[in-house]
C-alpha cells in the first residue's frame, strides 16, 4: 500500500524532529509527502526536507499572513522558479480569523495565480469560510490547477471547485462522527479528482483528537475516504496516490 500525504507542515511547531515524523510515516505506508510553505522561511525549511526520501515542497504565503505580502513575496518569487518547487501555496481566503482584510488576501492570491499560470504548477487553496470570495476571485481568473486544502464545504462547493479544474483534499475532519455532510462528498466525487491530507500537525483524526497530527496518521482518514466509497483500504491508497502523483509529480 502506497499512501502519498499531499499537506503536512513537518517541523512547524518544533515539537518533534522531522526525520522521526517521517519515519514513522514511512513505516505507516506514506511513500509521498508535500511539506507545504506558509511564508517564506517555511518554504525554506521545506524545501531542506527534501533530502528525505518521498518529500516534496511547496512555496507560499498563507492568506492569515498576507498583510506580509510586500515583504515576503520576492523571496518566495525567488523560492518557486527553483526546480524543484512541486505547487504555489498555500494561498487563498479566510474568513475565519478576521485578521486580514479580504483585499489583501486577495492580492496575494492573485499573484499566486500569476506564478502559478507562468511557472505551469499546481496551487494548493486555503478556503475557510470563503467559499464565496475565492470563488468570485478564480471565476475571474484564468484557469490553474491545484487543489483545495483540507476541503470544507458540500456538494455544492464541490461542484464548483471541481468546475474549476480543481482536485478535493480530505484530512482528518472526513473522521469525525458529526461530518456526514463531507462524507457524502467523498462518496460523490469523480475517482480521479480526490485525494488525501494530514495537515499535521493540524486536524488529528478522531481518535486522535486532543493529539498533535502527524503524516502517520492519514491511514485513518484514508480508511474514512475507502468506508464512504465503498472501497478497500489498498483501493483507496492506489487512487489517491496516483492522484496525487498526477496533480504534484
Amino acid at each position: 500500500m502506497r499512501i502519498y500525504d499531499t499537506h503536512c507542515h513537518l517541523g512547524l511547531d518544533g515539537k518533534v524532529p522531522p526525520a522521526d515524523e517521517h519515519a514513522r510515516a514511512r513505516s505507516a505506508g506514506v511513500e509521498g509527502l508535500l511539506v507545504v510553505g506558509i511564508d517564506a522561511a517555511t518554504s525554506v525549511a521545506a524545501q531542506a526536507l527534501t533530502a528525505l526520501p518521498g518529500v516534496r515542497w511547496s512555496a507560499g504565503l498563507h492568506p492569515n499572513d498576507a498583510t506580509q505580502f510586500a515583504m515576503q513575496w520576492p523571496a518566495l518569487v525567488a523560492l518557486a522558479r527553483q526546480p524543484g518547487c512541486a505547487a504555489i501555496g498555500e494561498t487563498g481566503m479566510d474568513c475565519y480569523r478576521d485578521r486580514t482584510p479580504l483585499d489583501q488576501q486577495r492580492t496575494s492570491l492573485l499573484a499566486h495565480l500569476q506564478l502559478a499560470r507562468e511557472l505551469d504548477r499546481p496551487v494548493i487553496f486555503h478556503c475557510r469560510d470563503a467559499f464565496a470570495p475565492m470563488f468570485d476571485v478564480l471565476a475571474h481568473e484564468p484557469p490553474v490547477r491545484g487543489v483545495m486544502h483540507c476541503f470544507s464545504g458540500g456538494i455544492d462547493e464541490a461542484r464548483r471547485a471541481l468546475d474549476f479544474g480543481l482536485h478535493l483534499s480530505f484530512a482528518g475532519p472526513l473522521t469525525y462522527p458529526k461530518n456526514d455532510a463531507l462524507r457524502a462528498v467523498a462518496a460523490w466525487a469523480p475517482a480521479d479528482r480526490i485525494v488525501v491530507e494530514t495537515d499535521a500537525p493540524f486536524l488529528p483524526p478522531q481518535r486522535r483528537r486532543g493529539q498533535r497530527n502527524e503524516p502517520a496518521y492519514i491511514v485513518d482518514t484514508l480508511q474514512a475516504l475507502a468506508t464512504a466509497r465503498g472501497l478497500t483500504l489498498d483501493d483507496a491508497a492506489e487512487r489517491t496516490f496516483a492522484n496525487a502523483l498526477a496533480l504534484f509529480g
